[in-house]
């Protein structure tokens, strides 16, 4: 059984709070925009039980974190900075699986194109930038920036119900995960800053990057019908561009394997497991 998880707060500014769960080979997962670090694994303990220590935290300006500090923002060069603290607080010099979804997906591909000497596997959970940064995308979000301030949690999800899409079947449990993690956000302001500069930065330039990663990585992909703001074919070109990859999906009709943190945790554990023996 997996320990109780273990909380911190890690400072100076902004201070991150976060939480290590388990023992055993470490890994470190990034939550995506508008999230906070449960939303990961969804609540999931499989992988702490796995025989893993797993830290998540929030991200600056997200959940319990704090806001930017005054003269920086919420792009990836300071949530790569963030994650960098993090690790050499809670990992140390071991090398590590580094996983995240959406928007920790893209700050984990920008870490490990700094530090690919540190990882053992990368787990990319959902990603979308595929080097372009579309008008129609940055309006959308301009738009879920302004919805927020305006009119809160009720303005923001109401925002996503008119214009994000996707077959019906799906709409009340894609609000439903929608307005808990807003009411998870402690700093609604700072998050309307995030949604408006975090779509603005580029991770890194162009997807040939990635062919420079050797790392062993499993990505996962969503079913477009259940889950349009991350395509499938966005999943599959970093497959692609990644020499040492493999995408792995739910089946179809079934609820993304992104939202389902048992069956995801199990995943990230097998694949965890093969890059360790790997590695040996």
């Amino acid at each position: 059984m997996a320990a109780e998880a273990r909380p911190f707060a890690l400072g100076p500014s902004p201070t991150l709070q976060g939480e290590v769960a388990g023992e055993g080979p470490p890994v470190v997962l990034c939550h995506g925009i508008t999230a906070a670090r449960r939303y990961v694994l969804h609540g999931s303990n499989a992988l702490p039980r796995a025989g893993y220590t797993v830290v998540t935290y929030d991200a600056r300006g997200h959940g319990e974190s704090d806001p930017a500090p005054a003269g920086e923002g919420y792009g990836y060069l300071e949530l790569v900075g963030d994650l960098e603290r993090v690790v050499e607080e809670e990992v140390g010099s071991e090398r590590f699986l580094l996983g995240g979804h959406s928007m920790g997906a893209h700050t984990a591909v920008a870490y490990a194109l700094r530090h690919p000497e540190r990882l053992t596997g990368l787990a990319l959970i959902g990603p979308v930038y595929t080097g372009a940064i579309e008008p129609a995308s940055l309006d959308y979000w301009d738009g879920l920036a302004a919805a927020l301030e305006a009119d809160g949690v009720d303005g923001f999800v109401a925002y996503v119900d008119a214009e994000q899409g996707g077959d019906p079947r799906w709409r009340d449990s894609v609000l439903r995960f929608t307005r808990e993690r807003l009411l998870l956000q402690q700093h609604p302001g700072a998050l309307a800053e995030a949604l408006r500069e975090v779509p603005r930065s580029r991770p890194f330039e162009a997807m040939e990057e990635l062919s420079l990663l050797q790392v062993p990585t499993l990505v996962v992909a969503s079913n477009d019908a259940a889950d349009p703001g991350h395509p499938y074919e966005a999943a599959a070109a970093y497959a692609k561009a990644l020499p040492n990859a493999r995408l792995v999906s739910e089946e179809p009709g079934q609820s993304p394997l992104a939202w389902q943190g048992g069956k995801l945790s199990r995943a990230l554990a097998a694949f965890y497991a093969e890059a360790l023996s790997s590695a040996r």
